[in-house]
């Protein structure tokens, strides 16, 4: 098992959250991807959008449904930082995941969470866990509750 879903599985169990982690046989690097796969809307995907903080290394993570864009203005409105689009490099190196991975579990360092109200009409929504390979379901209410992702308007 890669080190990347071994940290999403601690933080899974960490907070008390009971997740079963499925390996698709087919890359979900997409969020149209994961949706065929799983047999869902591409809404009910999870899309892990990290933008960083401008001139620091704080990185921020905003988790939006799979046919919906993150607003730049608005992204910055709701967590109060100017921003900047991380690149594949940097996403790495601070939350441990290649992009088409990036769970809301198991970040190498501390990321500010936000998610689209979108998810919250969908009794399971399905996330990376932490390879593009790997997906698990859970409540969006229970993912905002336990990841402290506060649920604000950030998209387009």
């Amino acid at each position: 098992m890669s080190k990347s879903l071994k940290r999403v599985e601690a933080e899974a169990k960490a907070l008390g959250l009971s997740i079963e982690i499925i390996r698709e046989d087919v890359k979900t690097t997409t969020a149209q991807m994961a949706a065929d796969a799983r047999g869902c809307g591409v809404d009910q995907i999870v899309k892990s959008i990290l933008f960083r903080v401008k001139d620091a290394e704080q990185h921020v993570l905003f988790l939006t449904a799979g046919g919906n864009r993150v607003s730049q203005t608005k992204a910055e409105a709701a967590c109060g930082h100017a921003l900047t689009r991380a690149d594949a490099a940097s996403i790495r190196a601070y939350t441990g995941f290649a992009i088409g991975g990036v769970s809301p579990l198991g970040h190498l360092n501390p990321v500010a969470k936000f998610m689209d109200p979108r998810l919250l009409e969908f009794p399971l929504i399905w996330a990376a866990a932490g390879t593009p390979n790997h997906v698990f379901s859970i409540e969006p209410a229970l993912l905002s509750a336990k990841t402290g992702a506060q649920v604000v308007d950030f998209t387009e």
